[in-house]
């Protein structure tokens, strides 16, 4: 009777080491995970900077005499190969002054509202930033709006 129940203790207790380490082992994994996503998250708010930031130099170098850039496209590719991330900027403009065929926001300014030297030509910059299907368990997609003078 002692050695059978000794056998039960034995096999009680390498169910509950096999337990054990199956929860560890699905922590670990789990942690690794969670690793990878804040990372490429925080790539894609440092993109979503970066974009901005590209479309400020766009607007510096383009002509807006003759029409307005509208949309700017890009990707993200470490390597050269594999797309991670797709940033798209919007731009859109208000103000007085402006060229022809400039897009502005619908229905939310009235560029004869906008009397001053200081209020000419105002760009609004819808900044998104989306990760491609397959590089995260969660799919990203980050947007930034700011208002800025070319």
């Amino acid at each position: 009777m002692r050695k059978g129940f000794s056998l039960i203790t034995a096999v009680l207790f390498l169910v509950l080491v096999a337990t054990l380490g199956a929860l560890a082992l699905s922590l670990s994994t789990q942690s690794a995970k969670q690793t990878s996503d804040v990372f490429l998250k925080e790539q894609a708010e440092l993109l979503l900077q970066s974009g901005t930031e590209y479309a400020l130099l766009a607007l510096s170098a383009h002509d807006h005499s003759v029409n307005c850039l509208e949309q700017i496209n890009a990707t993200y590719t470490p390597d050269g190969s594999t797309v991670l991330f797709d940033i798209n900027v919007s731009l859109r403009y208000f103000g007085i002054g402006l060229p022809a065929n400039c897009p502005t926001p619908s229905g939310v300014i009235n560029p004869n509202n906008i009397n001053t030297n200081e209020s000419n030509i105002t760009v609004m910059i819808d900044t998104v930033v989306s990760s491609r299907a397959g590089i995260s368990t969660e799919p990203i997609r980050l947007h930034r709006r700011t208002i800025q003078k070319p």
